[in-house]
């Protein structure tokens, strides 16, 4: 197993209060959220519309959920600057796979401007989540 070589073992997966718990029976340290409902939803309806807050709730509760089953959680798929803060404010977001929008924004913005909004999204969504 990973674990003998000292490797973190991390799933990607739903939402799903059931496979986040076969997920720790499995052997996992950490799960990733795949995000992209959550997403689309924002991005259709908009962030503050019913269907992503919907989305919202379902991710919190996961994140509780893990949290209860003693697993670190990442999360990513279609996370960016305009969905990233209020995304996080869920709080107890151990990681974020934003390497494509990080990437997308930079070739608009530059490097170092984007660097410094996704800092400051994650950061305030981090307080938001406290």
């Amino acid at each position: 197993m990973s674990h003998d070589l000292g490797v973190r073992v991390s799933l990607f997966i739903d939402p799903i209060l059931d496979q986040i718990s076969r997920a720790r029976d499995a052997g996992a340290d950490r799960i990733e959220l795949y995000t992209g409902p959550y997403a689309d939803a924002a991005a259709k309806y908009g962030l503050e519309s019913k269907e992503a807050h919907e989305y919202w709730e379902l991710y919190r509760d996961a994140v509780i959920h893990a949290k209860e089953q003693d697993l670190g959680i990442n999360a990513g798929h279609d996370l960016n600057l305009y969905n990233l803060t209020r995304f996080c404010s869920i709080g107890s977001i151990d990681e974020v796979s934003i390497g494509h929008a990080l990437i997308a924004d930079a070739l608009e913005l530059g490097l170092k401007v984007t660097m410094q909004r996704y800092l400051d999204a994650l950061s305030t969504g981090a307080l938001l989540g406290r």
